[in-house]
């Protein structure tokens, strides 16, 4: 601003000079820049000129020769006054903003070692709450979450379907799903920043979320009570927890950031109400969900009891024996309303209502409407 306006003042200083025909100017009052030198070289004086008018340091060799310069000259001088008050105020603004977000980067620090400090916590611990109040200090600008849900529905949708759409459909579980479904899924996803070795899901903790990495990565951490391993990584596009959580058993794992990661949460609540208002789309998300964990060699069967004829039978009557042995009864209705055989058994003669009965005496689920499936009749 401040250059624009010398550059804007010392042109009118030149032209006042070239329209004052006959007259005494500023540029006569110099000997050695005569009406032979270069256009150039006027404009630099007249910068010059302008310049040491405004900062207010002029030093005498240029001055007003006659009454429109003068005139000039004294409002320029005034404009000069609200300019440099202008030219203050920000950068006062700027420093104060910044002093005031150091200020309160120190207190939230201050405080937070004082409750390490008076509660005696691990020294992982301690560096797991101070690395957090750094990255919400540091992220704080590029926490997006609030913005969003201050939006109208509308509005939300379209930001949400831009941010998030694209890693949503690169889940495994989500391929072949509607885009109606995905919006109704990535509306109800939360954004959060998480910091290196943060810890997003403990083993045997409620499986109440999955989790889709947005950026960064993963580690899957395998734990006893007297040693810790690594199972794993993942990346971007990668979905984890949603094992357990669909399945209703607590987290076999521990989840753990490599790095600065950026995560999109889920309810498990949300992504089974969107599979119940589409029945087409839950089949596909069941049907995606059995893949993975045939491909991963996961065969939760309770108690060892299907032996190798029974791993011969067909893929969808192993989905219904599979799903009846977890007690998931959401996606054993899903695929029986398809029309797969729930009379299938094994070599012992156990079908998937022996299992969802003998799971229902042990964690006491609800069975009735898996049964009313089953038979025409009500039991």
């Amino acid at each position: 601003v401040a250059l624009f306006s010398a550059h804007c003042a010392a042109c009118l200083f030149f032209l006042l000079a070239e329209e004052n025909h006959g007259g005494r100017t500023w540029i006569d009052d110099i000997a050695k820049y005569g009406d032979e030198t270069s256009i150039w070289l006027r404009y630099t004086v007249a910068v010059y000129w302008s310049v040491t008018t405004m900062t207010t340091v002029g030093y005498g060799d240029l001055r007003a020769e006659n009454t429109r310069e003068r005139i000039f000259i004294t409002g320029y001088m005034l404009f000069n006054l609200g300019l440099t008050a202008y030219l203050i105020g920000n950068m006062t603004d700027l420093v104060v903003e910044s002093a005031r977000r150091t200020m309160e980067y120190r207190k939230s620090i201050e405080v937070a070692s004082t409750f390490v400090n008076r509660n005696c916590l691990p020294r992982r611990l301690e560096e797991q709450v101070l690395a957090y109040m750094s990255l919400r200090f540091q992220a704080e600008r590029l926490n997006q979450q609030r913005l969003i849900e201050e939006l109208p529905k509308s509005i939300r949708r379209k930001v949400c379907r831009h941010l998030f759409l694209p890693s949503v459909q690169q889940v495994y579980l989500f391929k072949g799903v509607s885009l109606g479904t995905l919006m109704s899924l990535v509306s109800g996803m939360r954004a959060e920043y998480m910091p290196s070795r943060e810890e997003v899901i403990l083993r045997n903790e409620r499986p109440d979320e999955v989790y889709i990495i947005v950026s960064g990565e993963v580690e899957i951490v395998s734990t006893t009570s007297d040693q810790s391993w690594l199972d794993g990584d993942l990346s971007s596009g990668d979905m984890f927890g949603e094992v357990d959580a669909l399945c209703g058993k607590p987290q076999r794992f521990t989840y753990r950031t490599k790095v600065l990661s950026q995560v999109l949460q889920l309810k498990t609540t949300t992504l089974l109400e969107a599979m119940r208002s589409n029945h087409d789309d839950s089949v596909v998300i069941v049907k995606n969900f059995l893949h993975i964990l045939k491909n991963y060699g996961m065969v939760p069967f309770p108690d060892n009891e299907l032996d190798e004829e029974e791993t011969k039978i067909t893929a969808n009557s192993y989905s219904l024996l599979f799903l009846a042995s977890l007690g998931n009864a959401f996606f054993l209705e899903e695929l029986l309303k398809e029309g797969l055989d729930p009379n299938i058994g094994g070599s012992k003669g156990k079908t998937p209502l022996v299992y969802v009965i003998s799971i229902n005496n042990q964690h006491k689920i609800h069975y009735s409407m898996l049964v009313s499936v089953w038979y025409k009749d009500p039991v």
